[in-house]
């Protein structure tokens, strides 16, 4: 006799006549998180927040001359047609990949010497440590010092806060590979510079890249302190020179400007990302 409480059989005995049960599919529960992005959402976020901006200044909620994002939008309009905007650009933009460059490049040798060595681990990571923990905003001036106040100081500032951040970074993904591969390796008899590329460097990717996204956020912050200290050009320059003169509108572009690269440059780390960890 059948159970009342078992689950619902499909029978597939046709001559019998009795009424077979549809069964729906169970649904996949194993998704894991999905990386894909909504396109829409973004968008949608940034108009939100541009109507917040625009209801307070009109509802008189801002009582510190904050300007509305049309005035804002006007400034910016200006910059652009009168040309002065893209001198400050150009400039930001030389400092910001240079500094970057020479940060990223170092942290990464170094990283991966330390994950290597460990005569160089020994000696280099408690100075790494140090170096991370001082404010590079207030080297600036001892590097305005050595270095003059010209492009080198900034470059230099830049570099420093990338290349801490890089070496922990690196050091980090080469350490989580897994050691069993770097024997099999070695037993195969594979040379050190083989293993570093087509072992080490693939598995500490993941760990590389998310430290690229980091470095970059501390370099156009250290981008503009520099240009504010010691610069007649630059993002950070125009900022406060529009803020000593009281032009709000022109320094809230500035603001919207600087948020604009850090935009660009978390879409273009998206790209590589994608593009160098396709196999994930």
């Amino acid at each position: 006799m059948a159970d009342p409480e078992a689950p619902d059989q499909i029978d597939n005995d046709a001559g019998r006549g009795s009424p077979s049960v549809r069964i729906s599919p169970i649904p996949l529960r194993a998704r894991g998180f999905d990386r894909t992005t909504i396109p829409w959402i973004s968008p949608v976020t940034f108009g939100a927040i541009l109507c917040l901006w625009w209801a307070a200044t009109i509802s008189g909620m801002s009582p510190f001359g904050v300007p509305s994002p049309v005035e804002v939008f006007r400034a910016a309009a200006d910059l652009v047609r009168s040309g002065e905007i893209w001198a400050h650009l150009g400039a930001s933009f030389q400092r910001l990949a240079m500094g970057c460059l020479l940060g990223i490049l170092s942290g990464i040798v170094l990283g991966f010497a330390i994950g290597i060595s460990p005569l160089v681990r020994s000696a280099a990571v408690p100075l790494v440590s140090a170096l991370f923990a001082i404010p590079k905003i207030a080297i600036l001036p001892v590097l305005i010092v050595c270095l003059g106040i010209g492009e080198l100081s900034k470059i230099v500032t830049i570099a420093l806060g990338v290349f801490s951040p890089m070496v922990i970074a690196t050091y980090t993904g080469v350490d989580n590979v897994d050691r069993n591969l770097i024997r099999m390796g070695q037993s195969f008899d594979m040379p050190m510079h083989h293993i570093v590329a087509k072992i080490l460097l693939p598995g500490a990717l993941p760990t590389l890249v998310g430290g690229l996204r980091v470095a970059m956020s501390i370099g156009i912050v250290l981008l503009t302190a520099a240009e504010m200290i010691g610069a007649q050009s630059g993002i950070g320059a125009f900022i406060l020179r529009a803020g000593n003169l009281m032009r709000t509108d022109q320094m809230f572009a500035g603001i919207i400007l600087l948020a604009g690269i850090g935009i660009l440059s978390s879409f273009l780390l998206g790209r590589t990302e994608r593009a160098l960890l396709h196999w994930r």
